[in-house]
């Protein structure tokens, strides 16, 4: 069984330049030691290099490929315990290549196209990034007019509607666009998610063989992990977040280049780590989320979060705390799979609740719930707190024996990182007014209504997510 690690004390020893290559057969990962490295353990010394393995794959061929684990037995660094029945299934996404490192995209980009000759790439970004930064024209550039088709700046946060219809007609207008380039943040990769499925589906339509699936290259500047699954979310007319999912839709190739992350303002660069834990946290009690490789890489990514968010912090240009951060987000949630469906949990429902209604970034609304939403997730079954508590050995600290007790340290812990990232606000500070609670509570349960419901099971989960909400003011 893997159990938490020693921290690198190096950064540059934990973080390799290097291309991670995961193909559709079923496998976990070739490891260069990405997220393996685990909180601070007393064991300083009595570790065993254990083979990775790859199903599918000739073992002979991964034998210089390891996992550390440690062969020491303690309390404070177990692993959570074994689920009972061990038993799932693991159903890996459609990525091809994930490319990390300074310049990764300078030297890699036209390596990914289809075809060296033919491919045309539109672009699909904010305004921002166009207008503010160089990175799109120096992406532009090196696509060069051959491979360029196009480039959508005006993708807004949350991804209205209007400008995604704008977009896909814009794309549906050229057929010889074989690949769409997303630059950004979580709304433009979901609008190009978005706009993949949609011309596939108005390709179907035309009779145009089975539908055109256009290939999907992600440049992330942000830590949200949109780039990580197959769905993609955006915003109706009427402000209410709706969203599509599709196997063929997650990107084919991902740059984890961090020359795209210096651009990101401080805050919301930090504010997206704080939403890449909420994914880490909430897969732990996921109930799709398989044992390995989702729920143990998504423990060491949140401990890669807790000790690099700080970092980033007091130094904002360093390079591989960049590229460590995007690959802790990746390890959050990228590992989950064609397993997950829908929502990952309350905290996120909630996110959705807060975020284009009331236009609060989802990277602030993980910030506001998700450390109250750990304590109350470990109050609503023994499992929950079992799984929460299994967290905190991987923020460096003691389990008591008390799984509640724990998970609300987990969630005090988790506040703290928050307020030391200069993050901590409220609704008030925010705008929402005290008049929206049961509207909010009503959208983060899937529609139940104060007063209005019979079952005892939905009035006490409407109640506790009530006095959840009133306590964000």
């Amino acid at each position: 069984m893997l159990r938490p690690l020693r921290a690198a004390t190096d950064l540059r020893n934990s973080i390799q330049r290097s291309i991670v290559r995961i193909n559709t057969t079923p496998q976990l990962i070739h490891h260069h030691r990405l997220f393996f490295t685990g909180p601070k353990s007393p064991v300083a010394s009595n570790h065993r290099l254990i083979p990775a393995i790859h199903p599918g794959c000739d073992r002979s061929v991964h034998t210089q490929t390891f996992t550390m684990a440690s062969s020491a037995s303690s309390s404070t660094t177990s692993s959570p315990a074994l689920p009972h029945p061990l038993t799932g299934l693991y159903q890996p996404n459609q990525l091809k290549g994930l490319y990390y490192g300074p310049d990764a995209v300078k030297k890699h980009i036209l390596s990914v196209l289809p075809n060296s000759e033919t491919s045309k790439a539109f672009i699909v970004t904010g305004r921002s990034l166009a207008t503010k930064t160089k990175l799109i024209q120096k992406l532009e550039e090196l696509l060069t007019a051959k491979h360029h088709a196009g480039t959508f700046s005006e993708i807004k946060e949350h991804a209205p509607v209007a400008q995604l219809d704008e977009a896909t007609a814009q794309v549906e207008r050229d057929d010889t666009i074989d690949t769409i380039i997303s630059v950004g943040g979580g709304s433009p990769i979901d609008s190009a998610k978005a706009i993949v499925y949609r011309v596939h589906e108005k390709t179907s339509e035309t009779g145009q063989g089975k539908g055109k699936w256009l290939r999907h290259i992600a440049i992330p500047t942000t830590l949200s992990a949109a780039e990580c699954t197959a769905m993609a979310g955006y915003t109706k007319s009427d402000g209410v977040k709706t969203g599509l999912a599709h196997p063929n839709i997650y990107p084919s190739y991902i740059f984890y280049d961090p020359k795209f992350g210096l651009h990101t303002p401080q805050s919301l660069f930090l504010s997206t780590g704080i939403r890449a834990l909420d994914h880490a946290v909430e897969t732990q009690y996921h109930p799709l989320a398989t044992w390995i490789p989702a729920r143990l890489v998504s423990l060491n990514a949140l401990a890669e979060l807790f000790r690099l968010l700080p970092k980033y912090k007091a130094d904002p240009t360093n390079e591989d705390v960049i590229t460590g951060l995007f690959l802790a987000a990746y390890g959050s949630l990228g590992f989950f799979g064609q397993n997950l469906k829908g929502g990952l949990g309350l905290s996120h429902t909630l996110g959705y609740a807060l975020g284009s209604p009331y236009g609060i970034p989802h990277g602030i609304t993980s910030c506001l719930t998700l450390g109250h939403v750990v304590k109350l997730k470990a109050r609503q079954s023994k499992a929950n707190a079992e799984a929460i508590a299994a967290i905190l050995p991987y923020l460096g600290e003691s389990r008591s024996g008390d799984d509640v007790k724990d998970s609300d340290r987990v969630g005090d812990r988790i506040l703290g990182l928050v307020d030391e990232l200069g993050l901590k606000t409220t609704l008030t500070e925010k705008g929402v007014g005290r008049d929206q609670i049961d509207i909010i509570c009503q959208r983060a349960t899937g529609g139940l209504i104060p007063g209005k419901e019979q079952s005892q099971q939905d009035e006490e989960t409407l109640k506790s997510v009530k006095k959840l909400v009133e306590g964000l003011y």
